[in-house]
């Protein structure tokens, strides 16, 4: 394939390669985790292709490690991905237009940091289903790849903080909020919600305080445009 086709086709899974970058450490560090949890390479490997849900994982193989009953750690994963329904929500206006096996595979590989990608491409009108599902593939992919290479090396490695593996994942959250702002009204919902999420946190509700914070931010910024809207 020549150079002049393989143009479009890296400009348009470009958008991939921030969370790339952000998911070969963070996925190494859970396969790390995983691996001193007592899971081997394959179980490793097996959750991330059918689970593909970071902190569920990472909370998991926490969870393992401390010998919790099976039904516990399904319930807590289960409320920990709550989020998803939002996300789901947001993007599904947009997927009006395909196919439902289309609509299937790219829900299945939507994330935190893939959600973030789409949010943006939609609304500049790139929603090809092609384009999307390959975004999406490349990011698990990358996933997969670094889980695997960290279950590989974990009984190398019992400290991962030692190599600010851990920092990667807040990390590209910061670098996808960054792309998404485009006038004050972003920046202060952002903060708005930083700071819920943080009180809520401290408060306790160390399950919920995502969720909540999400709602309550994008509610507000939601009014805020609407009454913007009105007075111009």
């Amino acid at each position: 394939m020549s150079t002049v086709r393989l143009r479009p086709l890296v400009k348009s899974i470009s958008p991939a390669f921030p969370v790339v970058f952000g998911y070969l450490p963070i996925g190494f560090a859970y396969g790390v985790l995983a691996n001193n949890a007592g899971l081997s390479v394959f179980q490793t490997v097996l959750m991330s292709i059918i689970v593909y849900a970071g902190s569920s994982q990472l909370i998991a193989v926490g969870l393992f490690a401390q010998a919790v009953e099976p039904i516990s750690i399904i319930i807590t994963t289960f409320i920990v991905n709550l989020r998803h329904l939002l996300m789901s929500a947001a993007l599904a206006p947009y997927l009006r237009q395909w196919k439902n096996w289309q609509v299937f595979l790219f829900s299945f590989e939507i994330t935190d940091e893939s959600f973030g990608i789409h949010s943006l491409r939609f609304e500049q009108g790139e929603n090809q289903a092609g384009n999307s599902i390959r975004i999406n593939m490349i990011c698990q992919t990358s996933w997969v790849l670094g889980s695997f290479l960290g279950a590989g090396a974990g009984t190398l490695i019992t400290d991962i903080e030692v190599f600010a593996l851990d920092y990667a994942l807040p990390a590209m959250f910061i670098a996808l909020l960054i792309l998404q702002i485009r006038k004050k009204t972003h920046v202060w919902v952002a903060v708005i919600s930083a700071i819920l999420s943080i009180m809520l946190w401290v408060s306790g509700a160390t399950q919920w305080h995502v969720i909540i914070a999400t709602v309550i931010g994008a509610t507000i910024g939601a009014g805020v445009e609407t009454w913007q809207k009105k007075q111009s």
